[in-house]
């Protein structure tokens, strides 16, 4: 039987993500787990500006 699809999320707004990451940057040091959400936060920021990119062309 085939699976349901499942609709595709709408692109992330980069302006929204760079945000987190400057709020994350602003608290100082980062910890280790910041260091892991600092690096996630910058390749769902690098998937938004593909996003954007591939939308406008």
């Amino acid at each position: 039987m085939p699976e349901p699809s499942v609709p595709a999320a709408p692109p992330a707004d980069p302006a929204v993500i760079n945000c987190r990451i400057r709020t994350l940057l602003g608290r100082g040091e980062l910890t280790p787990a910041g260091r892991i959400e600092y690096g996630r936060l910058l390749v769902e920021w690098e998937r938004a500006i593909q996003a954007q990119q591939e939308l406008a062309a």
